[in-house]
């Protein structure tokens, strides 16, 4: 499985760390950006620590088209058109508040559904994997 938003430094980067901690190692996970940042954005890290769940020492990545080969299933977050199209794959577009600039107050929220959206598909794709 694959998230994608444009900067890979918020909304991709959580909903990675909620899909790997969430299903235990049994859905290998990518997360990237269409034009990924130098880090991941402070107020994320911090909601998602709130949680146990450490992105500290992540870093964004750049989109490939590799990677999009390599998932079965391709979840987009705002990133548009710079995602590459491939037949036989299931692609997803969850609209979801941006992260960017805001403080962990206001992210805790945008957490909160990513969680709750990573567990749904993780019930209908894989049941039974989920803690």
């Amino acid at each position: 499985m694959l998230f994608v938003c444009v900067h890979n430094a918020g909304r991709s980067q959580m909903a990675a760390a909620f899909l790997a901690h969430i299903a235990q190692g049994a859905i290998e996970v990518r997360s990237a950006g269409s034009a990924p940042a130098d880090s991941v954005n402070p107020a994320v890290v911090e909601a998602m620590a709130e949680l146990g769940i450490d992105l500290s020492a992540r870093t964004p990545k750049v989109l490939t088209t590799d990677a999009v080969r390599a998932s079965d299933v391709v979840i987009t977050m705002g990133c548009g058109d710079a995602c590459p199209v491939f037949p036989g794959k299931r692609y997803l577009d969850w609209k979801l508040d941006d992260p960017a600039g805001r403080g962990v107050d206001a992210v805790r929220p945008i957490r909160d559904e990513i969680e709750a959206r990573v567990r749904g598909l993780i019930d209908e794709l894989a049941p039974g994997t989920a803690v």
